[in-house]
């Protein structure tokens, strides 16, 4: 079954499966249910707080999913507390890009990358770094702007 899923799932995702998510399941289905409809209200206007806009890999249907997002700049890191294999960074991943909402401006963003924190940490407050390492987060999504030039 493992062979299987491992089939489905985007290239860089597969050598981090044994850690693929550090936060437990539960919080996961309390923050869907509860911490994101509080976040959403203000995601997307004051940074860190954001929301990506991306295309569901079989509905079609347009997703937004408030997140922490931290500006470079060519783009944004986003640290991936569920792991690679969430739902829509597999969906980002899949489509090549999506969208996020930041400072009330959409911003159309391609190229995604699963990078470790070590690559990522340069982009990072000093104190975000500090707790992501204690929640052992080490998957991080970097996406660049559409209109960033190579």
């Amino acid at each position: 079954m493992a062979n299987c899923r491992e089939s489905r799932t985007h290239p860089h995702t597969r050598r981090r499966r044994r850690n693929a998510m550090p936060m437990p399941g539960a919080v996961a289905r309390f923050n869907r249910r509860f911490t994101n409809r509080v976040a959403g209200r203000f995601a997307g206007r004051v940074p860190p707080f954001a929301i990506v806009v991306h295309t569901g890999r079989r509905s079609g249907q347009t997703y937004r999913t408030p997140v922490m997002a931290f500006a470079t700049p060519a783009g944004f890191v986003i640290a991936l507390t569920y792991g690679p294999d969430a739902d829509w960074v597999q969906n980002v991943l899949a489509a090549g890009g999506g969208g996020i909402e930041y400072r009330s401006a959409p911003i159309p963003l391609g190229d995604p990358r699963i990078v470790d924190g070590v690559e990522a940490g340069t982009h990072l407050p000093s104190v975000v770094r500090w707790a992501l390492r204690l929640l052992r987060v080490d998957a991080f999504l970097v996406l660049r702007r559409a209109d960033a030039t190579g």
